[in-house]
């Protein structure tokens, strides 16, 4: 077989991402999948987005990625989430179509320039003593390339539990990946054991929807990408629904704890907090009464609802009783059983900030290989692993974000500096820069960035210096307007419960009054009108002008912090004989080995006088001192 600049190993959301990067940015990629027909498959709740993770997809879209483009072309419905919060947490969250999402995203990967696909089992590695340049096949094949990505997903060394039944399988009943996870540990690399599981699907028809809560989608124009012009209606979107658990459900369950694979000791890995099974939240808060479940429809092309937060690894016969203990199940009908799963990650410390297994340049992980959980989260990493695997080969500096720049930056931090004792999950909460970090602006924070790696080509580009010019020159309208105490407006404001004009006031600070909007302002300003303004530049200035002293303030505190942050640490710094460093410290900068003073900061068990004298030690060491 041909050879290949880069190499990807799993044909996932991680996997498809990275390929499609290396591809784009001109590489000759190869994608190597266990079976074609999966290739972008959702095995687990078919949804995009959500808290913080619906920005990332925004931000995915504005470097240049394709999961967004993917989960616009055919949902079953679109929702704006926290809209009555601040738009630092506001964000997306889409119901997709099982069928129809990995169809769109496979003929994307098979319409693209430079990318080949085959079916295989990567059951090793081509390296010499220190650089990985190729991969072995179950089947004998050898195939080298300059860079290989592992993006192996839930698939290594996996097994399913339900009850006592315990099978070595992938998602959803499919061959796992074997011997791989044995090879990388006798290349010296650490690897971890982590868990994850998935509800029942229940057949719709045998449902009483009429005892649940109708939970609709969000009217008007919304998209993850900033490319898409094509939106579902309201109308034809479904409807999803909402119940609780009922006292008989904790209590069958509580009966029957002793069946369940996680409590009897079958299930050894770690599985993630912030999703847990329902036997867990059973057991850890039992002050509960009821627990709430989603009913989200799978596909318009089959009958199957997907049970959200009714996780469990219960053998089939009580996960037919518990599901009849719900309200509006007691005739309901299972399509798909639940199971735990548990699989072959890699210990965080085993790569950096760019994604590359520290101890073999070449190797680079994306996805659930790296501890995290989540598709939007594997896109995300599988995207920088392709970029950072193709400018490596390219001769050129790692691509690396910042907390300050993007979620995506807060993730991979995260991984890299505290580590992942459980699945990684990204949450709003562990970003300090929120009201930077919006679904608003993920493409003023990085299209540029984007066209700079060459992932946004020129027409793309070209929009978007338009849209910047024109939330310019919206904002300098505003600024230098100055809107009379004209009758029209006072009534205006009086009708909405404001404070009528004495006099006259900029349109600026006009538009900073609460219940006051950008097209309030605009009806008084005929030069704003003449713009014809989109909806999204409107609300880009609406939220930077009401908002602008609180981002503000968030960008004086990244730029103080990036000053420390940026400082670079020299390559195989010696932490281990630093004078006046703690031995925990010595020992958690070893063994993370950070690339930044930021990153080391960071780290858990290294305290500020810590990072004082390593700040000191590697000033000496570049000849500061």
């Amino acid at each position: 077989m041909n050879d290949f600049e880069i190499i990807v190993v799993g044909g996932g959301h991680a996997g498809l991402e990275a390929s499609f990067a290396a591809a784009h940015k001109g590489h000759k990629t190869l994608l190597i999948t266990l079976n074609k027909k999966l290739m972008g498959n959702m095995p687990c709740n078919p949804s995009i987005g959500g808290s913080a993770k619906g920005i990332v997809v925004r931000e995915i879209d504005a470097l240049g990625g394709m999961m967004g483009k993917a989960a616009d072309h055919h949902y079953l419905q679109m929702k704006m989430l926290n809209t009555g919060k601040g738009p630092g947490v506001q964000c997306l969250r889409s119901q997709q179509d099982k069928v129809e999402y990995p169809e769109y995203i496979q003929s994307l990967a098979y319409e693209c320039s430079n990318l080949a696909i085959i079916e295989g089992m990567v059951i090793g590695l081509l390296h010499d003593d220190n650089h990985v340049f190729g991969v072995k096949l179950k089947d004998g094949t050898e195939i080298q390339s300059k860079a290989v990505i592992l993006a192996t997903g839930t698939y290594m060394e996996s097994k399913i539990f339900r009850g006592s039944e315990v099978k070595e399988e992938g998602p959803d009943g499919e061959q796992p990946s074997k011997g791989l996870s044995p090879y990388l540990k006798s290349m010296g690399i650490d690897i971890i054991r982590l868990k994850t599981g998935t509800p029942p699907r229940i057949k719709s028809e045998t449902i009483d929807f009429s005892q649940a809560s109708i939970q609709p989608g969000t009217r008007g124009e919304l998209a993850f990408s900033y490319e898409t012009t094509h939106f579902i209606p309201f109308e034809e979107q479904v409807l999803c629904h909402l119940i609780y658990t009922t006292p008989e459900t904790h209590k069958l369950i509580r009966e029957h704890l002793d069946q369940t694979s996680l409590f009897s000791g079958l299930i050894t890995g770690a599985g993630p907090r912030y999703c847990p099974s329902i036997e867990s939240k059973i057991v850890n808060f039992p002050d509960k009464e009821r627990h709430q479940l989603f009913l989200e429809p799978e596909s318009r092309f089959t009958d199957s609802i997907y049970l959200q937060g009714f996780s469990t690894s219960m053998p089939k016969n009580i996960q037919e009783e518990m599901v009849k203990t719900l309200p509006g199940f007691e005739k309901a009908e299972l399509l798909k059983y639940a199971y735990a799963i548990e699989y072959d990650a890699i210990q965080t410390y085993e790569y950096d900030a760019t994604l590359r297994i520290k101890k073999w340049p070449g190797l680079y992980i994306a996805g659930q290989i790296c501890g995290t959980s989540g598709y939007e989260e594997a896109a995300a990493l599988g995207l920088m692993a392709g970029i950072n695997a193709s400018l490596n080969i390219e001769g050129k500096e790692p691509f690396i974000l910042r907390r300050d720049q993007a979620y995506i930056g807060v993730m991979i931090d995260d991984l890299v500096t505290k580590g992942a004792s459980e699945p990684y999950r990204l949450m709003s909460s562990r970003a300090e820069f929120r009201l930077l970090l919006r679904h608003d602006n993920a493409d003023i924070r990085l299209t540029e960035i984007g066209y700079r790696l060459g992932l946004i080509f020129e027409d793309r580009y070209h929009k978007h210096l338009q849209k910047i010019d024109l939330i310019s020159q919206a904002t300098q309208l505003l600024q230098k307007t100055y809107i009379g105490a004209k009758k029209s407006v006072n009534q205006f404001l009086e009708s909405i419960g404001s404070v009528p004009l004495k006099g006259g006031v900029q349109a600026y600070e006009l538009l900073k009054r609460p219940g006051i909007n950008f097209e309030n302002v605009m009806q008084f300003m005929d030069d704003l009108q003449a713009l014809n303004l989109k909806k999204d530049v409107m609300e880009e200035v609406e939220i930077s002008t009401k908002f602008e002293g609180y981002i503000a303030k968030q960008k004086r505190e990244a730029d103080n912090l990036r000053k420390i942050e940026e400082m670079r640490i020299p390559d195989g710094f010696d932490y281990l004989h630093m004078d006046g460093l703690r031995l925990e410290a010595r020992q958690k900068l070893d063994t993370v080995r950070p690339m930044t003073i930021g990153q080391a900061s960071r780290i858990s068990g290294v305290n500020p006088a810590d990072v004082t004298i390593l700040v000191l030690n590697v000033k000496r060491s570049l000849g500061y001192e």
